[in-house]
């Protein structure tokens, strides 16, 4: 009996997830930086005003509007080299993607702070390109290695496995990266910044090699049409626009990872301030890490049998529901506030763990009902939300940090009042928490591809894939 299209392109083996990983690895690594030490560096080392902060991420985002989807589209639209459609690039941008993190941290003597922000400015989009152009073929190389939903599941858990080693180095070097002065007061050593910023930048190149090495592209895809290439990206962003699974995953990564990057960068502020202990910044994330660690065995099994849409839905509600608990507590013991982000991290980690594998539905979703074979450009348009995500952090911490009068690029020892540590608490948990619970409605309510759908999906896909793998051999 002849073997399903589905079943002859899949059979991944454990090389291929740790390779897939491999690449998230890579790009958390340096992303990881924007997300934990960035925020901080801009206003403490470098001097520059919140509000120029959130004007530059701003900006940053609007030409990623324009950049991301065109990227997108050149990879649809390119020949697959020897090597692969996807993980070709990998090793191509691996190299300028580091070197352009390492740019964003380096302090050029003598310049005036406008200098420093035009500096900022430059470098900052620079590293936003190139990690585009490497972080759209990752994450689009999930739909062609394996074109099964189980095994896309599964490297789903291991992509997100790959993201919270990468972002760990990151979260470290916030927390270490102190000095304290003759006054008592701690502050950032430029120093270790940049010395561990270097060190970071170098495991990536390695970890981005790692992926290219031991990933392999099993599903055969062809380019599209040259001719079409002039109008077909806002074609394909149209009907991406039209499908309700595409939309509600996109807007529910964006607010996840938004909620994400809040926390990671107030963080420093809020253990600086506010608990006094700017060495312990790090915890609170790694207490939403901790139970991904546990969770990771068995989220593919749970997604697998009562669905993914649901066990990422209630995890935020479950996310949501601690944080809430942790603004009515107004705790100021480090250790308790610790506890409730651990068990909030128990919610979050389902969603960390399979939120690719919602996105590889929903572009599945756009395959089969729209006839959309364009994975780049989709991925392109999918990576441009979570930016958009880590824009709305940028502003939420900024507009938090105004709150509570962080001006000349440190609080004010005279604004520093019971009231002023409050709000920076309640910020803290508040921001996150309602978040969260967005996220919980858009899956649970808006998200339309539960486990019964997803079943029906698997088989409409066979036909499609069998076409399309038809219409490639001659």
């Amino acid at each position: 009996m002849e073997q399903s299209y589905i079943a002859r392109t899949s059979g991944i083996k454990g090389k291929d997830k740790i390779g897939y990983a491999m690449g998230d690895v890579g790009s958390c690594l340096v992303f990881g930086l924007v997300q934990s030490v960035l925020q901080k560096y801009y206003t403490d080392v470098l001097g520059i005003g919140v509000v120029s902060i959130m004007l530059m991420f701003i900006i940053a985002r609007i030409w990623d509007a324009v950049n991301d989807p065109i990227w997108g589209r050149i990879i649809d639209g390119a020949k697959a080299r020897p090597d692969g459609r996807y993980r070709h690039w990998v090793k191509v941008f691996a190299i300028p993607t580091a070197i352009a993190a390492v740019l964003m941290f380096v302090k050029i003597p003598g310049l005036t702070t406008g200098g420093y922000l035009v500096y900022a400015y430059v470098t900052y989009i620079l590293f936003g390109m190139l990690y585009t152009c490497i972080n759209i073929p990752n994450g689009s190389m999930a739909q062609v290695i394996t074109s099964d939903e189980k095994e896309r599941s599964s490297l789903s858990v291991f992509r997100s496995i790959g993201s919270t080693f990468g972002a760990m180095p990151a979260m470290a070097l916030i927390s270490l990266c102190y000095v304290k002065l003759a006054d008592g007061r701690s502050v950032m050593s430029y120093q270790k910044i940049l010395v561990g910023v270097i060190a970071i930048a170098v495991l990536s190149v390695i970890a981005y090699f790692l992926c290219y090495a031991w990933s392999k592209e099993r599903v055969e895809t062809k380019p599209a049409p040259k001719e079409k290439n002039a109008g077909k990206t806002l074609e394909v962003i149209k009907t991406l626009l039209k499908s309700r699974p595409f939309l509600a995953v996109c807007f529910a990564s964006m607010l996840f990872l938004a909620a994400q990057m809040f926390a990671q960068s107030y963080y420093s502020y809020l253990f600086n301030y506010y608990f006094e202990k700017p060495g312990f910044t790090m915890f609170p994330t790694v207490c939403q890490y901790l139970p991904v660690a546990v969770i990771m065995f068995f989220a593919g099994k749970l997604g697998n049998k009562f669905g993914r849409r649901e066990v990422c839905a209630y995890g935020m509600l479950v996310a949501g529901a601690f944080n809430l608990v942790l603004y009515l507590m107004g705790t100021k013991n480090v250790w308790l506030y610790l506890l409730v982000c651990l068990m909030s991290g128990i919610g979050t980690a389902f969603m960390f763990l399979l939120v690719w594998a919602l996105a590889t539905d929903a572009i599945d979703y756009n395959e089969v009902n729209f006839g959309l074979h364009d994975e780049a450009t989709s991925y392109a348009f999918y990576s441009f939300m979570r930016k958009l995500g880590q824009t709305v952090a940028a502003v939420l911490v900024n507009m938090a940090l105004l709150r509570i009068g962080y001006t000349d690029n440190v609080l004010n020892t005279a604004n520093i009042n019971d009231a002023t540590l409050k709000r920076m608490y309640a910020d803290s948990v508040l921001i996150p928490a309602v978040l969260f619970l967005l996220v919980f409605v858009i899956l649970r309510f808006i998200y339309p591809l539960g486990k019964k759908k997803i079943a029906e999906l698997q088989v409409q896909k066979e036909e499609t894939l069998r076409k399309l793998h038809e219409g490639a051999q001659q």
